[in-house]
């Protein structure tokens, strides 16, 4: 009898071994989890922020101002335009008075 008591002994402390083991994995993996969340809501609120910042450099209106004031470019006139459809036809130009 003492032999199969010195076995579930063994057993018994293996087991609790593994399962204080085990609590601390866990414990340091949510720790981790809870880091990586707090990084992706930052990720989150950074990448809302560069999206805004697109929309507002990628307006027309201040790609034009931009191209008029840096640039030195201008709007050409209707008699410099010329409208090519997808065949390759020209469309009529209007007519300038």
């Amino acid at each position: 009898m003492t032999r199969l008591n010195l076995f579930l002994l063994v057993i018994l402390i293996a087991c609790a071994l593994a399962l204080i083991t085990s609590q601390h994995k866990a414990r340091k993996f949510y720790g981790e989890l809870q880091k990586e969340e707090v990084l992706s809501r930052k990720l989150d609120v950074e990448w809302g922020q560069l999206q805004l910042e697109q929309s507002t450099w990628a307006m027309h209106s201040r790609i034009e101002a931009e191209a008029t004031q840096k640039l030195g470019m201008q709007v050409p006139g209707p008699n410099r335009t010329q409208v090519i459809l997808p065949h390759g036809e020209r469309v009529a130009k209007p007519v300038t008075e």
